[in-house]
């Protein structure tokens, strides 16, 4: 593999040193570098010229997962096989643990980071919907500030996110409570693939439920209509479930490309909706409890 153009190299051993060399102003800007699954595809593709890269790698104040302020935390270094492997991860957002298996391959995943995965903002991003279903909180550390990010406001576009240019995502935090979830990732093929779209679903002891899509807009995206269609039911009904992915499919504006067509997509949605919330509601009850499950390859 080659790479398309000469950059410079450096890796800060603080936070304070890496945001004061990502102002650096040099010819083609200066970016970040952690895990690198999606930054080292676009340098050998051409797709991005960096004059400067820094590596953050070495920076402590990245790593780990803990319970921090009543939140869990997980730091923007932390991999996805870190996360697949965390018990804290595993007790108070289960729901991780089963969209983290389905990233790329394990190879990928012991590099790619959760937080690299909402950097690189690609609609098709498998941790953006069930962050947004979390309503997680990305935490952004800037030369002269500090900024926390709501994860329904982090994306703003196909590769475009809300942090500001010369910042650094230092780490993501989820609230606590009890909860199920789903997430349901339609693929070409089992094994490595990025997603033609993706559904998540979360609900509490109460019967609120979040919904999210993936891949099926220019960025991840709530839907609104459906939560307020599932509001307040522990255990929806066939017919109930009938109309809310119908209402899912309203709700998403795909695309057609090399992938899959609109048409498909769309159809699928209200699918993954439906397996998605009935896998849901089983693990409110207690009737299913591992997570890693695609209910589109699994009986749901």
């Amino acid at each position: 593999m080659s790479i398309a153009c000469e950059f410079e190299y450096a890796k800060p051993a603080t936070l304070k040193e890496a945001l004061r060399l990502l102002a650096r102003r040099v010819p083609g800007g200066a970016i970040p570098l952690v895990g690198g699954s999606d930054l080292v595809a676009w340098l050998r593709d051409g797709a991005i010229q960096p004059g400067l890269l820094v590596d953050l790698k070495g920076l402590e104040e990245l790593r780990g997962i803990k319970l921090k302020n009543g939140k869990l935390w997980i730091g923007a270094a932390v991999t996805f096989s870190e996360i697949l492997e965390s018990k804290l991860v595993k007790k108070h957002a289960p729901l991780l643990i089963e969209s983290s298996g389905m990233v790329a391959s394990v190879g990928v995943r012991n590099r790619a980071t959760m937080a690299g995965n909402i950097c690189s903002a690609v609609p098709c991003c498998d941790s953006g919907p069930v962050l947004q279903v979390y309503q997680a909180s990305i935490h952004v550390s800037l030369p002269r500030s500090r900024k926390t990010i709501p994860a329904t406001k982090w994306f703003v576009g196909p590769r475009k996110t809300a942090m500001a240019q010369g910042g650094i995502v230092t780490g993501i935090s989820i609230s606590t409570g009890k909860h199920a979830g789903a997430f349901a990732k339609l693929k070409r093929y089992r094994g490595e693939d990025l997603a033609q779209a993706s559904v998540a679903v979360r609900v509490d002891a109460k019967g609120l439920w979040r919904v999210a899509y993936g891949s099926v807009a220019p960025t991840p995206i709530r839907g609104p209509k459906a939560e307020r269609l599932l509001k307040g039911e522990k255990k929806p009904a066939a017919v109930l479930l009938k109309k809310a992915s119908a209402v899912a499919e309203m709700e998403c504006s795909p695309i057609t490309d090399i992938r899959s067509s609109k048409e498909y997509r769309r159809l699928m949605v209200g699918v993954m909706l439906k397996r998605s919330v009935q896998l849901a509601a089983k693990r409110l009850a207690g009737r299913v409890a591992d997570y890693g499950i695609n209910c589109l390859e699994e009986d749901a």
